[in-house]
């Protein structure tokens, strides 16, 4: 597999000992096993490692705060830079109702800025268009890579699974939000059939199955909201996952006995 510039670059800042922060997109359980893959990027030279679901909460919190503000308003929402790229060059009339919200890997970023000033933040994720949201807000000093990407590097460094692994957590972690990279996993965690009816928001990946709903979504004053995910079935088929060998329905799943485990968990600490 050839290197990319992050990959070099990441593994550049990783000999020089730069403090840095591991932002893990909630799709890492499709290539990596928890809390095992926490503990190899601390080994690795991480200072910290923090889940990207815990900046998917203010983006939550954010797109919602739209709607109260604006009882009436028509919102777009999506964390993929393709679909940012997309509206803004071939649907330009729907600019408008693109919605302001942060994505999960900027509202991230903010939160290490804040909480780990110290540290360059960088995201591991299944996408592989993320570096070109990164380099929009330069302030943040985002470095973007692939779970390819840091497969590679661990092969560069010799980090290997070793048993002290399985006692790491992360710095920062939730369970909501740990839906986020499947299709509707935005709507799922925000509530959002409290907000609106069923009817008046719709839930769609895959680009022929986006630009129908943009189409709908113009012409029909009824429907208030879309949440798009520019990848068929989400993020968890982002071009920057490893694990090609399972299916969308078993990276699904996947992601979902994670998000359930960690929701149980906090259910039954609650019950305490």
């Amino acid at each position: 597999m050839p290197e990319t510039q992050e990959l070099k670059t990441l593994i550049n800042l990783l000999k020089s000992k730069t403090p840095l922060t591991a932002m893990l997109a909630p799709a890492f359980v499709i290539d990596f096993p928890f809390p095992q893959i926490v503990g190899k990027l601390k080994r690795l030279g991480f200072k910290f490692v923090i889940e990207v679901a815990v900046g998917a909460i203010d983006t939550n919190r954010q797109a919602l705060l739209e709607f109260k503000k604006h009882p009436q308003k028509k919102l777009i929402t999506s964390p993929c830079p393709s679909i940012y790229q997309m509206i803004k060059t071939q649907y330009p009339q729907l600019l408008p109702f693109l919605s302001k919200s942060d994505s999960p890997m900027i509202a991230t970023a903010r939160i290490v800025r804040e909480k780990f000033p110290e540290t360059k933040a960088v995201f591991i994720g299944p996408c592989v268009v993320k570096k070109i949201e990164a380099a929009r807000y330069p302030d943040l000093n985002i470095l973007s890579v692939t779970f390819k990407d840091i497969s590679q590097v661990f092969k560069h460094f010799n980090i290997k699974a070793s048993a002290k692994d399985n006692k790491a957590e992360f710095d920062l972690a939730t369970c909501n939000t740990r839906i986020y990279p499947v299709s509707g996993g935005l709507s799922e965690s925000a509530n959002l059939d409290q907000v609106l009816k069923k009817d008046q928001y719709r839930i769609v990946s895959g680009i022929k199955e986006v630009k129908a709903a943009l189409a709908e979504f113009e012409k029909n004053n009824h429907i208030r909201f879309l949440d798009i995910l520019f990848c068929f079935g989400g993020c968890i088929n982002g071009l920057g996952i490893n694990n090609t060998s399972l299916v969308l329905a078993q990276r699904k799943k996947k992601v979902l006995q994670f998000w359930n485990q960690c929701l149980s968990k906090q259910n039954d600490l609650e019950k305490l």
